[in-house]
């Protein structure tokens, strides 16, 4: 196997995962720890040969989400994630998702530092708008381009679909006002949990 080549991890019908790599059983903390460590690893059922990478990384980060303060996942993304399954927006979605935290991730130092060294909220809170604005401008644009899946202006009223070519002259639409103020109080709820931890 090649340096670079994924860690086959296998599971068994009792639920036991085995590590290839190093010849032994491992737990989903021990594939957790190889996922913050930038290990890469696929996941494959013993009996059916079936990849099951992705079921068993959802494992991991409801483990995660279980562990007290732990959470990343707002209940509203959660809510609005489960609509846009069986959706058209559907073949969107995962796209948008991976290039937004792409950006992140490219920018995590930077963030880092902004959390380390603000003092107030306004200053932590206005780069991740400005992250946020960014992200949905490039999923307007791209969403344009799939003519077949044109806005539709439900939650506006019912209305009848935009024409693709009317969404594609539509200025890019900014987050709600309520999205940003929830944001804004998650950070702020964020930055007393660091600055409690910090006095500790």
């Amino acid at each position: 196997m090649a340096k670079n080549d994924p860690v086959t991890i296998k599971k068994y019908a009792n639920r036991r995962l085995y590590n290839t790599g190093t010849s032994t059983y491992v737990t989903l903390e021990d594939l957790a720890s190889m996922v913050k460590a930038g290990e890469d690893f696929l996941v494959y059922d013993a009996k059916s040969g079936d990849d099951i990478t992705r079921s068993v990384l959802t494992q991991i980060i409801f483990e995660q989400e279980n562990k007290d303060g732990q959470n990343l996942l707002p209940v509203s993304f959660l809510r609005q994630l489960i609509r846009f399954y069986g959706d058209s927006m559907q073949l969107l979605v995962p796209r948008y998702l991976e290039l937004s935290i792409d950006t992140l991730s490219k920018e995590q130092d930077r963030l880092r530092q902004q959390l380390s060294t603000a003092i107030g909220v306004n200053p932590l809170v206005a780069p991740f708008e400005q992250h946020i604005r960014r992200n949905m401008d490039l999923f307007e644009k791209a969403f344009t381009m799939f003519t077949p899946f044109a806005r539709r202006d439900d939650e506006a009223g019912g209305g009848e679909a935009k024409p693709a070519a009317e969404a594609a002259a539509a200025p890019a639409a900014a987050p709600a006002a309520g999205e940003l103020d929830e944001l804004k109080n998650q950070l702020s709820a964020m930055q007393k949990k660091i600055e409690s931890l910090s006095r500790k």
